[in-house]
């Protein structure tokens, strides 16, 4: 009996050419569109495909930009991370007569007005107080008022002030008493004029103090003038701090644009308050997000002066 496979498979002459041709074909079709395709590119193009082309590539470059965010960078001080790059900008303390530009842009003030301040600088012009920023050329009433609170002197920088306003009354002068030895403050309901009345202590320290402990929500401990670049050490025996009086956010009821502009939450540690309660319900403790790589134990402490549960 004969291998039915090989019968099967067992072509004709005449078969067999047709097979031979097809495969031709085949293989000339594949060819005459790669040559086809090679010819093309060789061509020439038109003013107008070659503005067709320039709009799609300027489209894709676009497109890759917003795809491709910049990466987070830690920083190395507080093991957080850079506020995120499309975030408003929120004032942060600094010094007039020192603060590179970046601190100003930082501060909220536009590139143009930042160069109009280190032009007067480099000429050598300061500014002695908080009302001297006002007079800087561009900058509106408003943007003012927003940044006034956030202005300090360094110690070099505020001799005079803090040497006019160091004095008792005199008769037909307008001066500022100072408080005696042994006076104590509650930090976190002293107003402007009583935080003025401390010596060493000018406006402008008055309104830093008055602003961020608004941003806060007030301080837990006195140890948070630090976060100003104020000495602590030097100002603790006129101040007492009660935590008790600090205002708590609720972390199962505030959303991320509330929680990022506390002074100890950015942008990426918020984002994570919110997405973790629309995921697993309810948050009752932060300690969930010790696993989080956008938390560090230091985060966590201070944090949790500040939030609630209920």
């Amino acid at each position: 009996m004969g291998n039915p496979l090989k019968e099967f498979l067992f072509f004709s002459r005449g078969e067999r050419r047709g097979i031979l041709v097809l495969i031709a074909g085949i293989v000339l079709l594949f060819l005459s569109g790669y040559f086809y395709t090679l010819l093309h590119d060789r061509r020439e193009l038109s003013e107008e495909e070659k503005r067709e082309q320039t709009a799609a590539l300027r489209e894709y470059d676009g497109f890759i930009r917003s795809v491709h965010r910049p990466a987070r960078t830690p920083l190395h001080d507080k093991g957080q991370y850079a506020a995120h790059p499309e975030e408003v900008a929120v004032p942060v303390p600094f010094d007039p007569n020192r603060a590179d530009s970046i601190t100003l842009r930082r501060a909220g003030l536009p590139a143009w007005i930042a160069r109009n301040i280190l032009r007067y600088r480099s000429k050598g012009g300061r500014f002695r107080k908080t009302e001297n920023f006002r007079k800087v050329y561009g900058l509106t009433e408003e943007q003012y008022r927003t940044l006034a609170p956030y202005i300090y002197f360094t110690a070099e920088d505020s001799v005079r002030e803090t040497a006019s306003l160091y004095r008792l009354p005199q008769a037909g002068k307008d001066s500022i008493y100072k408080y005696p030895a042994g006076t104590v403050l509650d930090l976190n309901r002293a107003d402007t004029a009583e935080l003025k009345r401390i010596p060493g202590i000018g406006s402008g320290t008055a309104r830093l103090i008055a602003g961020y402990r608004q941003r806060l929500g007030g301080f837990y401990r006195i140890e948070q003038l630090q976060d100003i670049h104020l000495d602590y050490q030097r100002l603790q025996e006129w101040f007492t701090v009660a935590p008790s009086e600090v205002r708590r956010i609720n972390l199962n009821r505030t959303g991320t644009e509330r929680l990022r502009h506390h002074p100890y939450i950015n942008f990426y540690q918020a984002k994570a308050f919110t997405e973790y309660r629309k995921k697993r319900g309810k948050l009752h403790s932060l300690k969930p997000f010790a696993l989080y790589e956008e938390f560090t134990e230091a985060d966590l402490e201070r944090i949790g002066h500040y939030v609630c549960f209920e």
